[in-house]
């Protein structure tokens, strides 16, 4: 299949009905997945491109990992849950990249101990590779500013105070994604992305203006 035909395809067929057919192994919506979707793996490898090369992971393995998650995403994506599928991949690749780079961490460590200390800040900042890859939201930004409040209750409150389009650019620039990348993920131009973070700042700003008022 030519990439024009491939292109066609996409255009013509939703994410519901190839994932459907990728679970009933039709190769053609298998193929059609990756390639509207394979961008979401090259971005999140460039993104941890540093942690990457100095741990010397081999690429075909950080690939294959990336690769599993893909396959995860698509395997265990429910529409009915408040997510897209671009979003919902970037996830689940983005959580084999952190996985496989604990690993190495683990087995590294000692010798790297004095050049690449999981202790040792981040471009000379605060922020640690370790707290980068913890799962427990210390360096969270947003939940430093709280303090009678839960993380979990400002996040309920964004949610609530999002569109539903709004809501998955938020999710992806929080993991850290540029404009650029939001657009190529979600499909969309630069410029409708750039007016959507603007919309999604200020609902956020007034929610912790509020919170600071209450």
């Amino acid at each position: 299949m030519t990439s024009e035909e491939m292109e066609e395809n996409i255009k013509n067929t939703n994410d519901g009905e190839l994932i459907m057919l990728y679970r009933e192994e039709d190769e053609n919506a298998k193929n059609i997945l990756y390639f509207k979707y394979k961008c979401i793996i090259d971005i999140l490898i460039s993104k941890y491109k540093l942690y990457l090369k100095k741990l010397n992971i081999d690429y075909q393995e950080v690939y294959s990992e990336c690769s599993v998650g893909f396959s995860d995403a698509l395997n265990h994506f429910q529409e009915d849950k408040d997510t897209i599928l671009p979003t919902f991949i970037t996830l689940c690749v983005e959580r084999k990249l952190k996985s496989l780079i604990r690993k190495y961490s683990r087995q590294k460590y000692q010798s790297l101990h004095d050049t690449y200390s999981l202790d040792m800040a981040i471009d000379g900042g605060d922020v640690t590779l370790l707290d980068m890859l913890s799962d427990d939201n210390a360096n969270d930004p947003l939940k430093n500013i709280l303090e009678d409040e839960s993380y979990a209750n400002l996040v309920a409150k964004i949610k609530n105070n999002l569109t539903e389009s709004e809501y998955e650019v938020f999710k992806l620039l929080y993991r850290g994604m540029s404009l650029g990348e939001i657009a190529t993920i979600l499909n969309k131009n630069y410029k409708q992305v750039d007016n959507t973070v603007q919309r999604v700042k200020a609902k956020i700003k007034k929610i912790l203006l509020n919170v600071d008022s209450d």
